[in-house]
């Protein structure tokens, strides 16, 4: 896969259903429009640990992306081998959760194009987006690349259409109508522009699925970093514009009610035919956001188990196309089990234990390399480190202490269970 596939694929694995559910879903968790703050801050994060993710992708591009870093980073002190299996375990859950959250939203938005949409046929329709996505990932990666190409064509148009209803309706009135004491620093703003930096980072997050295919990616060492910087960058400017165009035409306060926000905001602006054409181009994306994961993650487990660290079947590959055909098979089928649980719990769930067991400890993985292991070549250094590395801990620490105790102790808990099996798994 070249640099523009590589880019393409990125990108809808970034954007999938997450802007176009979540703009109402931050807006409520700070009371308006300040809620932009919320974008700024998750890209802040996801920009300094994207390039955390871009130098560590650019030193080992190979297949299996994290559990490589980690096993590596933490070997020195006796640990690599059980942090790489804590991070398959969350792994075996954040796969399904993500692309399931994908299927979900598809399957609210089509409620726009078909109201009668009872709750059992619209999880049916998400666990109908999971099975096709499933299908089309049974083959090479030649052909994947292609697709990716023309489903990101989608994803720009669906985005050059809201920025152009804005940039010609915005009004500076409507957008920028903070409630009293917006800003003031209480507890109360802090929790909410937690709330809203979790929500913005489930948007931003993705930036990283390059790395998990760099054994499939041309030229890595100059690809991958450019890949995840130039995808965090360029969505983190398009979601701002995005948040600003819609609430530009639909006040703070419809907008934070709204279940499908984007279809609201072109029904205003152009009418009930103009709002269905884009709700059909943003399942077009949520689509897109399903096959792009379920490609990244596939090939995790596939390289744990061609090392003997993991089940031997998620080492099969298909006898004439050389892909990981079980991994996808499981992770396809796991994704379609998850589509019975509602969006929100599966947003906050997915986020959280990822930052426990993911996200934290290759940030630190990152530091432990640059000190422990001088051995492995570094063709890409991240500019004014540490500070990337500190930023973005301290990012992923406000956002998990501010998610709510359920979510804290959950994370906590499959950590804790991860070590057990990992007892289990390695007893003589």
């Amino acid at each position: 896969m070249g640099f523009f596939p590589a880019l393409t694929s990125n990108m809808l694995n970034m954007v999938g259903i997450g802007p176009f559910v979540t703009i109402p879903l931050i807006l409520g968790a700070m009371g308006g429009p300040q809620a932009l703050l919320g974008w700024i801050c998750g890209a802040i994060i996801a920009l300094s640990d994207g390039l955390a993710w871009a130098e560590l992708g650019a030193a080992m591009p190979d297949t299996g992306g994290s559990y490589e870093y980690l096993q590596k980073a933490f070997g020195p002190l006796g640990i690599g081998r059980l942090m790489g299996f804590l991070f398959l375990w969350q792994v075996m859950l954040a796969a399904p959760l993500t692309a399931a959250s994908g299927g979900v939203g598809f399957a609210d938005y089509t409620r726009y194009l078909i109201p009668s949409l009872s709750p059992t046929e619209g999880k049916l329709v998400a666990m109908g987006v999971c099975v096709l996505a499933t299908f089309l990932l049974y083959r090479d990666i030649k052909s994947i690349g292609k697709i990716s190409n023309v489903l990101w064509a989608g994803l720009m148009l669906a985005i050059g259409i809201i920025l152009w209803g804005g940039a010609r309706h915005f009004h500076a009135a409507v957008a920028f109508n903070f409630p009293p004491h917006a800003f003031a620093p209480t507890a109360a703003f802090f929790n909410g522009l937690g709330a809203a930096a979790l929500l913005s980072m489930y948007d931003y997050s993705g930036y990283f699925n390059v790395c998990l295919i760099g054994g499939e990616v041309q030229n890595p060492t100059r690809t991958i970093p450019r890949v995840v910087v130039l995808s965090i960058v360029i969505l983190a400017v398009l979601y701002l514009a995005m948040s600003l165009s819609i609430i530009g035409v639909v006040p703070w306060q419809d907008a934070l009610k709204s279940t499908s926000i984007v279809s609201d905001y072109m029904e205003r602006l152009y009418g009930t035919q103009a709002a269905a054409l884009m709700t059909l181009l943003i399942l077009w994306v949520a689509f897109a956001s399903v096959f792009c994961v379920l490609l990244g993650y596939t090939r995790v487990p596939y390289a744990a188990a061609v090392e003997g660290h993991f089940f031997k079947p998620f080492a099969r590959l298909h006898p004439t196309r050389n892909f990981p055909a079980f991994s996808v098979l499981f992770f396809g089928g796991a994704s379609v089990l998850m589509c019975l649980f509602p969006l929100d719990a599966l947003i906050k769930e997915l986020l959280v234990i990822q930052i426990v067991t993911w996200f934290a400890a290759q940030c630190v993985g990152v530091v432990l390399i640059r000190r422990l292991r001088k051995d492995i070549a570094r063709p890409f250094k991240m500019p004014l480190y540490p500070l990337p590395v500190m930023i973005a801990l301290l990012g992923w620490f406000f956002i998990f202490g501010t998610s709510g105790w359920p979510y804290i102790v959950s994370a906590l808990a499959l950590v804790f269970l991860g070590v057990i099996a990992f007892r289990l798994f390695t007893r003589p």
